[in-house]
């Protein structure tokens, strides 16, 4: 069936009135409608309004698997509110990281029978009350409906409604209505002011500036006209005015900086925020004043920059975490230069008690008082970690009339419990302190709260990663002898390095089993893969030939009889194995092999050779695959060595160079004993670090001891 042509940009006027309408009726200040496209499951920017494409760009497509309020809504069919900047912060952490400021949220779905065409989200200034009124809900609920329908129709006639590359913009309603009299009225009014004035469009730009502007920031209108500030006069370039100018925007509330005009000219820029834009006042400092404290509403104080792009980074990097140790480390190392903490403490819910994860700041003595405390416990983390709602004392003062048997660590003076939840559950706390009492304004609230729950995301997936590591070295050493047998006129020595990457689990293995006698059965293998089904099957293939060896069945019968066990068990899994039999009272081995790197032989002279084995089928392949078997000398003093390919094979490397390499290795080690033989084969520079495949390595050396009757060259 032939996919339907897209609809026209100009097609959206179908949504756009709806969409005006209901934003008005709603009280809503800014509204963004996403649709998305069939098949898809990305929904894309259509229409905005109230804002500019500059603030949405980041959030112009947005997966349906991404935690916002919008998937949510989609996901569940449902309205989603959001009452304010530390629930923002709270649920949707990365969303508050990145729009830090203070504004109201609700997101709708479009839905129609049981299909889902996208939604619309509405912003509300903070003074909106923290619940959104019935009236509000009806009129969206109404709208949403209605675009659901419109969009089904469209679909329906082959001409649906889809987003173009770029959403519109939707100009905004002018307030009011005025004739060519009153505006030159108005324009003469401000350029009579002392004050410098500019008119920011939604987008940033400067439509408007009067004389006093020109005067006090050095530039006249035909030289800033259509551009924004942080654009066009290089003083002030980077993120204040810029962040000012969003948070304006966004959450409806009057904002202000103060900026250097070069050489020593300080302005204060008051930012008053409307439907249609932005009203700038700029005011000059008098000479020999100290700059003022900016205006706390906003994020982007002077110095803050810095510390959201440490916050950034500290986002960033968490998601490159891998175990516990690796969080605690990063948020120790890196929130406390972002927010100045003196004290800062990482605790985590284990079973019932709180464990301490990772702390800077404090004496482990005195943390080891809370380190193990039941959750039921009367203090500030169990209390957070419980109910999921964050703390923040502004001075011990504070912290005393809450928790009266509260013990003061130093000079401590103001302290932030922060809950740590994922998925809906409490995993940890953050606790933060610091030597002077602490307002926490709300800005800086949000962006804890917000920080609190990446920091929890990435250790839930590292309590994770730690266990299926846990789990995996359980496995891998359950499934390997603990240890190897002793075997008169053998001296042995094994070795086993996980990959560098993965779950440190895989398919190889070795052992060494006793048979009849005096003999033994040596043998080595890798199933492929480096996963539990690999491990699974490892251990399977070893209890075969264990079972096999030690009835003493000949190297080449063990695999051939294992080899069809495997094609009947079909896992999908090929494995390659060597066999050695060892008869040290006859001085001789047999070999065979299925497929497996040739083993190294060190004759008592020292001359080492690569024995090239007769090759034999991978096991689990062919049931009828036979496996011809070799015999060598076993002198006194000769070493045999098996090992897997993870010790010769790396990315780019040629095998055989490094099977040589090995080798000469091998050749003219002089470690006196089979353990540091070991450590000196494994950890060879012939290949890089780290590794990327498992390796294991089993060492035989033959010694002097031997049977009675059988002289050393193997004669009775």
């Amino acid at each position: 069936m032939e996919r339907p042509t897209p609809a026209v940009a100009g097609g959206l006027e179908q949504l756009a009135g709806p969409f005006r309408r209901a934003m008005r009726e709603a009280g809503a200040s800014s509204g963004f409608v996403y649709l998305l496209p069939p098949g898809e499951r990305v929904v894309r920017l259509a229409l905005v309004s109230g804002a500019s494409w500059r603030i949405a760009a980041p959030w112009a497509r947005v997966t349906t698997d991404d935690s916002t309020p919008l998937t949510d809504a989609m996901r569940e069919r449902r309205l989603v509110w959001v009452g304010g900047q530390e629930e923002m912060a709270s649920r949707y952490p990365k969303m508050g990281l990145a729009l830090p400021y203070e504004f109201l949220l609700a997101a709708a779905p479009f839905t129609s029978g049981t299909n889902l065409w996208g939604g619309a989200v509405f912003l509300w200034p903070v003074w909106h009350p923290p619940q959104l009124r019935p009236r509000e809900r009806d009129t969206i609920d109404a709208f949403c409906r209605g675009a659901g329908l419109l969009l089904q129709q469209a679909s329906d006639q082959g001409t649906p409604l889809l987003p173009a590359s770029e959403p519109q913009i939707l100009p905004p309603s002018p307030s009011r209505t005025t004739d060519r009299g009153e505006t030159l009225e108005a324009v003469e009014f401000i350029e009579r002011l002392p004050m410098g004035c500019w008119a920011l469009d939604l987008d940033g730009r400067i439509t408007y500036s009067n004389a006093a502007a020109a005067e006090l920031v050095g530039a006249g209108a035909a030289e800033v006209m259509g551009t924004r500030p942080w654009e066009s006069l290089p003083w002030l370039q980077g993120p204040d005015f810029e962040e000012r100018y969003r948070a304006a925007v966004l959450s409806h509330r009057p904002t202000s900086l103060t900026a250097l005009h070069p050489p020593d000219q300080w302005l204060t820029f008051h930012l008053y925020p409307g439907a249609s834009g932005i009203s700038v006042h700029i005011i000059a400092r008098p000479a020999g004043q100290e700059t003022p404290a900016a205006d706390g509403g906003s994020p982007a104080e002077p110095g803050e920059s810095a510390r959201h792009h440490s916050l950034m980074h500290l986002a960033a990097t968490l998601t490159e975490a891998v175990g516990v140790n690796d969080v605690a480390a990063l948020v120790a190392h890196q929130l406390v230069p972002a927010f100045g903490p003196q004290g800062l403490a990482l605790m985590a819910n284990d079973e019932g008690r709180l464990r301490i994860l990772g702390h800077s700041g404090y004496s482990s003595e005195f943390l080891d008082r809370y380190d193990g405390a039941p959750l039921t416990a009367d203090t500030p983390p169990t209390h957070v970690l419980s109910t999921g709602v964050p703390t923040f004392f502004a001075s011990f003062r504070d912290f005393k009339r809450a928790y009266p048997g509260a013990v003061r660590y130093g000079s401590r003076d103001a302290w932030a419990f922060l809950p740590l939840i994922a998925s809906g559950r409490s995993v940890g706390a953050l606790v933060l302190s610091y030597d002077q009492p602490r307002p926490f304004p709300p800005a800086e609230r949000a962006v804890l709260i917000s920080l609190a729950g990446l920091i929890a995301q990435a250790l839930d997936r590292a309590r994770l990663y730690d266990a299926k590591h846990q789990l995996a070295h359980t496995l891998q050493t359950a499934l390997l002898p603990k240890a190897l047998p002793g075997i008169p006129g053998l001296d042995v020595a094994a070795r086993y390095l996980p990959a560098g990457q993965g779950l440190d689990i895989g398919g190889d293995f070795y052992d060494l089993i006793p048979c009849d006698g005096a003999d033994a059965t040596a043998v080595i293998g890798d199933v492929q893969g480096h996963n539990v089904t690999a491990a699974a099957l490892m251990g399977q293939v070893r209890t075969a030939v264990h079972a096999y060896a030690t009835l003493g069945t000949p190297p080449g019968d063990v695999l051939a009889r294992t080899n069809r066990l495997l094609t009947d068990l079909d896992p999908g899994l090929f494995t390659s194995c060597l066999i050695a039999h060892l008869d040290p009272s006859r001085r001789h081995a047999r070999l065979a092999t299925a497929g497996h790197p040739p083993p190294l032989l060190r004759h008592p002279d020292g001359r080492t050779e690569i024995l090239r084995l007769p090759p034999g089928l991978l096991l689990g392949i062919d049931p009828k695959a036979a496996y011809p078997a070799t015999d060598i000398p076993l002198r006194p003093g000769t070493v045999l060595a098996l090992y897997t390919d993870g010790l010769v094979e790396a990315p780019g490397a040629d095998i055989e160079a490094t099977t040589e390499a090995l080798a000469q290795l091998l050749a003219h080690a002089a470690d006196p004993t089979m353990d540091d033989l070991a450590d000196t084969l494994v950890h060879y520079r012939g290949r890089p670090e780290p590794c990327h495949d498992d390796i294991a390595l089993l060492l035989i050396r033959a010694t002097p001891e031997h049977r009675s009757g059988v002289d050393d060259a193997g004669h009775r």
